[in-house]
Parts: C-alpha cells; sequence; structure tokens
C-alpha cells in the first residue's frame, strides 16, 4: 500500500482536532443541560446567580436549546469526517474510506460522546452554568433553521398521527416520579417520601376520605342532664364534642371540653350551676365533597379545627378535623388521651398482616408501600364488599388487586377482622 503524505495534511489534523473539541462541547452541553436541575437553577437565579439565569431560559425551551446543539454538532461530526476522508484517501488511495471511517467512529465515540457527557452527568448544573454563555450564543445564530426544522418535524409527526403538544405528565406526577427515584437510590427515606405524598394528595382527596364516620363519634343529647353531659364530656378523648337535640340528626352545636372547663371553674365546680346552651359554638358544617387543601384552609381562616360533614341531602355523615388532615402529610398523631391501636402492621413470615375491616385503605398502603385502589371505597371492609358485591361471611376468602383477604370476623353487618396477604407473582 503507498502511502503519502502532504504538507496540508498538518493543517487538516489540526482541523480535525478542533472540530473534535466542538463535538465534544456540544455533546457534553447537551447531556449537562438537559440533566440540570431546574429547581437547583431556579434557586441560585434567585440568589442574583447569572449563569443559572441563562440556564433557565435556556432549558425553557427545551425544543429549540436541543435542536440548535444537534445541529451544531452534527456540522462539525460531518465536517470532521470530510476532511478526513480527504486526508486518508490521498495518504492510502481507495483504502482511505474505510480506514478514515473506522478512525473518526473511534475518535468521535470516545472524545466526542462518551467522555463529555460522562463528565456532564457527573457535574450537571457546574457544567451548564459554565456551557449557558456560548450556547445562548449558538441558540440565537441557529435559530432560523432550529424554526425551520421545528416545522417540518411536527409536520412529518402529525401526518404520523402523533400528539406533540403538552406536558405527558403533571407537575404533581412528576414530582411524585422525582421523589421515588430518590428512594430508590437512598437519598430520601420511606417516611419523608410519605410526607410528600401526603402534601400531593391533598388535591386529590375530599374530606370523607379522612372523616371520622358518624358511628364512631361521640355525641351529647343536649336535653341530658347536665350532670350527664359534663360526665360525658369530661371522660371523652375528644375535645369537641357535638349537641343535638331530638334526634341525632339535628345538630344545634359543639361543645368545647375547654368551655366547660372554664364554667366549672368559674362556677367553684357546682355542676348545677352550668347551662350548657350559654356554652355551646355554632356548629360548622362542610360537604363531604371539599377537597383537602380546601378544607385545610378554611380551617386556616377561620381559625377552626373541628367541622361537621354533610352529603347532598345535609344528613350527618361525620366530622373532619385540622389533625385528620395534618395525618394524611405526617401519619398517625397519637397523644396520651388516644386509644392505643391494638397492633401495628408488621407482617408475619408470610408478609400477611391482621387489619380492623375499618382501617383506612390509604393506611395500609402507606404502612406496606401497597396499592390497593381507594377510589371506590375508604377502609378495607368497604373495598372487600365492593369487589365481593355481597357482605362477607367469616371463612370467606377473595383475591383481587394483589392481595388475598381472608374474613376473620363479622359483627352484624360490618366486617370487624381481615387477614391481607400479598399474592406471590407467577
Amino acid at each position: 500500500m503507498d502511502f503519502t503524505y502532504e504538507a496540508w495534511m498538518s493543517w487538516a489534523f489540526a482541523g480535525i482536532v478542533i472540530l473534535l473539541l466542538l463535538s465534544a462541547f456540544f455533546s457534553g452541553s447537551e447531556t449537562a443541560l438537559t440533566a440540570t436541575s431546574k429547581a437547583r437553577m431556579l434557586a441560585l437565579e434567585k440568589e442574583k446567580n447569572h449563569p443559572a439565569a441563562r440556564v433557565g431560559k435556556l432549558i425553557e425551551d427545551r425544543e429549540s436549546l436541543i435542536g440548535a446543539i444537534l445541529l451544531g454538532n452534527n456540522l462539525v461530526n460531518i465536517l470532521a469526517s470530510s476532511i478526513a476522508a480527504a486526508v486518508f484517501l490521498t495518504m492510502f488511495g481507495e483504502a482511505g474510506v474505510p480506514i478514515a471511517t473506522l478512525v473518526m467512529t473511534a475518535l468521535v465515540l470516545i472524545f466526542a460522546e462518551v467522555m463529555p457527557k460522562t463528565y456532564a452527568l457527573s457535574n450537571p448544573d457546574r457544567m451548564a452554568m459554565a456551557v449557558s454563555l456560548p450556547i445562548r450564543i449558538v441558540v440565537m445564530l441557529f435559530g432560523p433553521v432550529v424554526a425551520s426544522v421545528q416545522i417540518v418535524v411536527r409536520g412529518a409527526l402529525k401526518l404520523l398521527g402523533a400528539n406533540v403538544t403538552g406536558p405527558v405528565l403533571s407537575a404533581h406526577e412528576e414530582i411524585r416520579g422525582h421523589i421515588d427515584l430518590h428512594l430508590q437510590e437512598g437519598s430520601v427515606v420511606k417516611h419523608d417520601r410519605d410526607m410528600l405524598g401526603g402534601v400531593l394528595d391533598l388535591r386529590e382527596l375530599n374530606v370523607d376520605d379522612v372523616m371520622i364516620h358518624r358511628k364512631n363519634l361521640v355525641m351529647l343529647d343536649i336535653e341530658q342532664p347536665v350532670e350527664q353531659l359534663v360526665d360525658t364530656a369530661l371522660t371523652s378523648p375528644h375535645t369537641r364534642l357535638p349537641l343535638w337535640q331530638g334526634e341525632p340528626e339535628n345538630i344545634v352545636g359543639v361543645l368545647h371540653v375547654r368551655d366547660l372547663a372554664r364554667a366549672l371553674h368559674g362556677a367553684g365546680g357546682d355542676v348545677s350551676k352550668i347551662d350548657i346552651n350559654a356554652l355551646k359554638r355554632e356548629p360548622w358544617f362542610v360537604p363531604e365533597t371539599t377537597e383537602l387543601i380546601d378544607q385545610l384552609n378554611a380551617f386556616r381562616t377561620k381559625r377552626e379545627h373541628f367541622a361537621l360533614v354533610v352529603d347532598e341531602y345535609g344528613a350527618l355523615m361525620g366530622v373532619v378535623t385540622l389533625e385528620d388532615i395534618l395525618e394524611e402529610i405526617v401519619g398517625e398523631i397519637e397523644d396520651e388521651h388516644d386509644v392505643a391501636p391494638p397492633e401495628e402492621f408488621r407482617p408475619d413470615a408470610e408478609g400477611a398482616v391482621m387489619v380492623d375491616g375499618a382501617v383506612g385503605i390509604r393506611e395500609i398502603n402507606r404502612a406496606l408501600d401497597w396499592e390497593l385502589p381507594d377510589e371506590e371505597a375508604v377502609t378495607i371492609a368497604g373495598l372487600v364488599i365492593h369487589e365481593a358485591q355481597t357482605i362477607p361471611e367469616p371463612g370467606q376468602r377473595f383475591r383481587f388487586h394483589g392481595v388475598q383477604f381472608d374474613i376473620l370476623e363479622r359483627r352484624r353487618n360490618q366486617i370487624t377482622r381481615v387477614k391481607l396477604t400479598p399474592l406471590k407473582e407467577e
């Protein structure tokens, strides 16, 4: 094989090196600007960091950014390959084309793709800010060409029936994805993940999803003797008690134990001097369809912690408290007056847990990292009844949503004890 070397080839090799450096610059910039944290850039921008502000403006229009970088990258790669082909054709004749292809592929792959992208992935924020100014200039220079390319691309995609408008994921879903990713990587613990997820869930839940059902309420008949009312109120674990008159549906007020204690102190402990009608507060009724985030804001505005939940017909469904909403974020809150739960959700060797039928589905999902649906029912008993389309008898077994439900106890029409066993994937 004849070998020829001419003086102009030195300049050609220098040009190839420069073009490879530009290719590495474009490749690293693309990776850094797509991998950088938008939230981190926004935080730095608030601290008057000008490079971070440039990065924020660049990634606002990712389509134009990527188009300009790809255009620049392809230009320098094709130009470098063309120069290399001319040099190797002169040096080796017809064998120069395959030699040039192999050499340039290796050089581009190692030095213009893998190496800069590896560094960019390790230092995305730092590199993104470092390249923000030259990339901004490139985007401005290639803007008209990129805009034309975008028109052609969108037209072709529409002809193929592809939808290219709007985000695929909502902002909340994107945040959830980031939280789950950090949990898998170990940078976020499960409790923190649950709390952050609870905040995002507030807009997806209504008060009837977290309220205390009316069958579990302690309510007082205002027409009872005052001694009995005071005794029941002071021995109750609750500080706010609904008062009814005539029938339980007719709520006429709410008795606050603190008001009662203050009145008792003023009366010197003489119960007969207590006037419950004078102590009662006006009841606050809210519809069961109220979103939790709206109810939380209403609690803050009215400076109240307690509301009565009614359905569309005005019938009492239960009560919702500020604590119920906060528990959706931080988990179960227990004080010295709460009745301790009989057991925690501790799976046995088979992964099974014994639960009360009234336990909430969201509570189970949070504790065990399950994904039982809670759209049609709030409690485990409600889920079983909804899926079985009947009220099961003790001893019956059901399998759905990846879990086996063994009915252990039933009191009247209420399922009181269930064994949950996760099914093994086949």
